[in-house]
């Protein structure tokens, strides 16, 4: 007997297609472990806290999230444009001089 995978999107096994006699017979079993990943999943708690340095890489861009401060409040704090600090932290590297600069301007926006 061949059962047929399906795959999702990114290519991962997802689901398979089984015959009606052979469902029929492990539907107990299927059902009793389903309601076992249900219990253990309300039981635990699988929320992690969003962390921006694990996906920001650009220190301005990180020290603005970790601030809790919009692009446009920080751009009016340094007297730039938000489409121009929005460039800044795209950038591949950013200059000392422009990092202290953004922490001393994060220091007095409101939040």
């Amino acid at each position: 007997m061949s059962l047929q995978i399906i795959k999702s999107l990114n290519g991962q096994d997802e689901y398979v297609l089984l015959p009606v006699a052979v469902y029929r017979e492990l539907k107990e079993q299927i059902q009793a472990t389903l309601a076992t990943l249900v219990e253990r999943s309300e039981s635990e708690d699988d929320y992690e806290d969003f962390d921006p340095a694990d996906y920001v890489q650009n220190p301005i861009a990180l020290a603005r999230l970790s601030a809790g401060v919009k692009q446009s409040d920080l751009a009016r704090a340094l007297g730039v444009s938000q489409p121009y600090l929005s460039k800044l932290e795209r950038a591949g590297q950013v200059s000392k001089a422009a990092l202290q600069r953004v922490e001393a301007a994060l220091a007095t926006v409101q939040r």
